[in-house]
């Protein structure tokens, strides 16, 4: 369903109008007019471009001591960061131990990465690991592992990251972004740090999106989806790791403490699949959604969404009573 990204010239991903008329015209190829032989663009070969990303990467952790004495489990996914992920890691000075580091051309996200994190959970708690870090295939998305072997989504990061960042002048504004997926929970953390949450819908495009026109700099998913606009014009899951083991180094305290910043609120996800039509624009189902919104009262979120990908309506609810939100989700 997403196997190709196009970006434009300026490095950011094309909008929503944009990639429409290119699915137009690849399904009306009489409107093409195609370019010359000598208009087309040429492919070149970079041939440092991994140790240039090192490079980068290195430049972009923050803490002033290196990550000497950590002990990190890294799950490249079989995928892009196999080799400069491990790399940077152990030139900043840690112990790795890789995983998920031997692509074939098949085997990418294949039962391991941030999508499979299971195994890395075990081998953190196998070799008493400090962290697992997770990438997925492409690196743009990053699961955190603590030292006890439980995962630390991507809403903790956002945590983490904003209330660093603001802590040492780096926040943009007093605010980050994220989806309405975000848990309830990091809402409200974030607020007693006075950093205002804005929500988009679904979809690291719409993140970026309002961190641009808004003057944000710090954006995310819970799927570990972290973008951070300082350093590039998308997700970087390996960045956005780095920024937490900075905090780690800093504070020298457990990841389980470091990446805990505030209990997640009950939240329930449903799909409910559908043949034919729209049925959020059914009279029944608008007049259900306000009865479930008024039941919550303000003590939850009721979210009822369209998939992008398949035919099914997403029912999600949050709250502090999980009683009370599986009852209105249901």
């Amino acid at each position: 369903d997403n196997g190709i990204k196009i970006f434009g010239p300026d490095g950011y991903k094309l909008s929503d109008a944009q990639e429409l008329r290119i699915e137009d015209l690849i399904d009306n190829p009489g409107k093409i007019s195609l370019a010359g032989p000598s208009e087309i663009g040429r492919a070149k070969r970079i041939e440092d471009a991994g140790a240039r990303y090192i490079e980068f990467a290195k430049r972009t952790y923050p803490g002033e001591s290196n990550l000497d004495g950590m002990r990190i489990v890294i799950d490249t996914a079989n995928g892009a960061a196999y080799k400069t992920a491990p790399t940077a890691l152990w030139e900043l000075g840690a112990e790795i131990i890789e995983i998920g580091n031997d692509p074939n051309g098949t085997n990418i996200n294949d039962e391991c990465g941030s999508t499979h994190p299971e195994v890395m959970c075990e081998k953190v708690r196998e070799l008493r690991a400090d962290i697992g870090i997770a990438l997925d295939g492409d690196a743009d998305r990053v699961i955190l592992v603590d030292e006890r072997g439980h995962i630390v989504d991507g809403d903790q990061l956002l945590a983490v990251i904003a209330q660093s960042w603001k802590e040492d002048g780096r926040l943009a504004k007093p605010g980050i972004v994220a989806t309405v997926m975000s848990n309830l929970g990091l809402e409200r953390f974030l607020d007693g740090q006075g950093i205002e949450l804005i929500r988009t819908p679904v979809g690291d495009r719409y993140v970026l999106e309002q961190m641009l026109s808004r003057g944000y700099n710090v954006g995310g998913e819970p799927s570990g989806h972290i973008i951070l606009s300082d350093y590039a014009t998308t997700g970087d899951g390996f960045v956005a790791a780095l920024q937490v083991l900075a905090v780690v180094q800093k504070l020298r305290r457990p990841v389980s403490e470091v990446c805990h910043r505030f209990d997640p609120l009950p939240q329930i996800l449903k799909n409910v699949r559908y043949r034919s039509g729209k049925p959020l624009d059914d009279a029944e189902v608008k007049s259900a959604i306000v009865d479930g919104e008024k039941r919550l009262n303000g003590h939850g979120r009721l979210l009822v969404r369209s998939s992008g990908t398949e035919p099914v309506i997403r029912v999600m609810g949050e709250g502090d009573d999980r009683i009370l939100v599986e009852e209105v989700v249901d």
